[in-house]
């Protein structure tokens, strides 16, 4: 999640060789000192917040020490706070969470009850996230030096916003940064020095900020030393756009005109600063772009490319193979973990392998708790969270220094914008230390069955779309006998698959529009982020729906028990990943629909009158 402020002039006694080093001790001091730095945080988040009502309600009393704390503050979920965030959005300005004024909030990617949680956020808090953005190239520079000498070529966008009722903003926290002075006036930075101006990023419509972004990384293309985006997914889509749009890309380049569809002005005006006729690197571009195979593209038309900067971790490594593909196997950078909730910890060792990428959490950023993790027995090997604590729940969360070697916890958090004990839902495994903090595996997301992109399904909004979608089989006198589902990340961009084995007791034959409407069905049956990224974001491609042969699930039985699965225990698993399992359920497929339209979508929630 790389930074793109405007760049100005290198001020005379700028140095950066000592602003690294101040940087690097920074992390060595806070790693040093883990659990003062942590003691000290609770203390000022607790004594700033004394009089809130949150702290009040449950009797806390103005005391600091993590004792009195743990003893007497509950450990929640988004639910055990809903009523006070709702009361927020709705114009109570009283300190309810947090003393300071809650300046905006900030829309998770998990959601609840169909719509994106609404985190609060404090004007301090960008000067954290801008910290942990400083934190990111220092380390970086210490294994692949001159990144300063050259520019980093990032696909970065805004996504819609929505003002509550009461008349704070609603948006996504990399949206809510980069509208921020902190990333639009930052000061001179060698290493915030990108191909793609901030104008282009700003730009609201998705066609244009991309088609913008993309001619002015290939003008600049010889300065390119490091390429990315946030997530993989998005990368990808960056390369796929490239492939169908090419060829206006090099008219433009060949003429030093922009293409009629980019109308926005501050967009047009930013690029013309950039983009100068170029015949030589037009034929350069087609002849590359026109060949057969696109492997290795990236390192073909950006050829100074260092590394690939995008998040491969948790769902994100099913994108892996076509991220090797297309940049001839670059290393593939993961720098830093954030939520909309806090930003977390940076990746000190950037240049390993992407299933060993372990995060060091900057005891500065708030304070932290774990939950340790039960694993079910059996061939599903699956996470046992309990969804309501109990006293006893409660005493065994351990404090950031406390944590085992190997052991996997539930990430619980404290943080200076008022969430007190909160479970993020990220599921992280211990694997090292960095002095006394600890560096963790992000293992998965709690719950989560299907993603593509930013968006979470888990198996309960899951099941509860399919029971909406089979209605539509009632009248032909059909039920679906047994489910499961993919993520197919193979088409760009990703879509969900359901196999579908249905039990057929009546002789009407059902007409494919009726497959076509299940689909539907189940995609307006989703939640929000999934909806927006179907209809606003392109991330997501139609629904589809595969029939497979009758007896089929009977067969995804035998294969399981085949590997050692009890008779007894099994269960149809609700979402494959495994590529025998996918092979198996392709192969007796007789048939496939897709939605044949968007679902619906809007930005905010449902009840709120909605701004872009």
């Amino acid at each position: 999640m790389p930074e793109a402020p405007k760049i100005t002039q290198k001020p005379a006694d700028y140095n950066l060789e000592l602003k690294n080093k101040k940087i690097l001790q920074f992390i060595e001091d806070m790693t040093s000192n883990a659990d003062e730095v942590q003691k000290t945080v609770l203390e000022e988040i607790l004594s700033s917040n004394a009089h809130v009502e949150y702290l009040k309600k449950h009797g806390l009393d103005g005391r600091t020490d993590r004792d009195s704390f743990k003893n007497t503050m509950p450990v929640i979920t988004y639910e055990d706070i809903q009523p006070y965030v709702e009361r927020i959005a709705n114009g109570d300005m009283s300190p309810i969470l947090c003393s300071k004024p809650i300046s905006e909030f900030l829309t998770s990617s998990g959601t609840s009850g169909g719509e994106r949680k609404l985190m609060p956020t404090i004007e301090d808090e960008l000067g954290r996230r801008s910290l942990l953005y400083s934190l990111l190239m220092p380390v970086m520079s210490q294994f692949v030096p001159g990144l300063d000498k050259g520019k980093g070529m990032y696909f970065l966008f805004i996504k819609s916003e929505a003002k509550t009722p009461g008349g704070l903003v609603a948006r996504p926290v990399l949206t809510s940064y980069y509208k921020s002075s902190n990333f639009k006036d930052r000061p001179y930075d060698p290493y915030t020095n990108y191909t793609s101006p901030n104008e282009t990023i700003l730009c609201q419509d998705s066609y244009q900020s991309m088609y913008s972004q993309m001619l002015c990384g290939l003008c600049q293309h010889k300065e390119v030393l490091r390429v990315g985006a946030v997530f993989a997914s998005g990368f990808i889509r960056a390369i796929k756009f490239l492939e169908k749009h090419w060829r206006l890309l090099c008219n433009d380049i060949r003429t030093g005109t922009i293409d009629s569809k980019i109308t926005d002005p501050s967009v047009r005006e930013a690029v013309m600063n950039i983009l100068k006729a170029d015949p030589k690197l037009a034929d350069f571009i087609e002849a590359e772009c026109s060949k057969d195979s696109w492997q290795g593209i990236i390192t073909r038309l950006w050829p100074n490319t260092k590394y690939v900067d995008v998040i491969v971790t948790g769902t994100m490594s099913q994108y892996i193979p076509t991220l090797d593909f297309y940049s001839n196997g670059l290393p593939l950078v993961c720098t830093m973990y954030a939520s909309s909730e806090c930003y977390f910890g940076v990746n000190l060792n950037p240049l390993c392998k992407p299933s060993e990428v372990s995060y060091t959490l900057v005891p500065t950023m708030a304070y932290f708790e774990f939950l340790p993790i039960q694993r079910n027995n059996g061939v599903s090997n699956s996470i046992s969270v309990p969804k309501t604590l109990n006293e006893k729940e409660q005493q065994e969360l351990v404090d950031l220094v406390d944590v085992k070697l190997g052991l996997e916890y539930e990430l619980v958090v404290t943080t200076y914008s008022g969430l007190f004990r909160y479970r993020v839902g990220d599921v992280l495994r211990v694997a090292g230390f960095k002095n006394k903090a600890p560096q963790f595996n992000f293992i998965c997301r709690k719950n989560v069955v299907l993603s593509i992109d930013s968006d979470k399904t888990d198996e309960v909004e899951l099941q509860h779309a399919v029971k909406n979608a089979v209605n539509h089989l009632l009248p032909f006198d059909a039920t679906l006998a047994e489910y499961t589902s993919f993520a197919d990340t193979t088409t760009v961009p990703g879509h969900y698959v359901l196999y579908w084995e249905l039990s057929l007791n009546g002789n009407t034959p059902i007409h494919p529009s009726v497959f076509e409407d299940c689909c539907l069905t189940i995609e307006e049956s989703l939640n929000s982020v999934y909806r927006q990224g179907r209809v606003s974001d392109k991330s997501i491609g139609p629904l589809e729906i595969k029939i497979v042969e009758p007896g089929t699930f009977d067969k995804l039985m035998d294969y399981a028990i085949s590997l050692g699965a009890s008779i007894n225990q099994y269960k149809a698993p609700r979402c494959v990943k495994f590529a025998p399992i996918v092979e198996l359920l392709n192969s007796r497929v007789v048939s496939c629909y897709f939605s044949p339209k968007c679902p619906k979508w809007f930005p905010g929630h449902k009840q709120w009158s909605n701004t872009n």
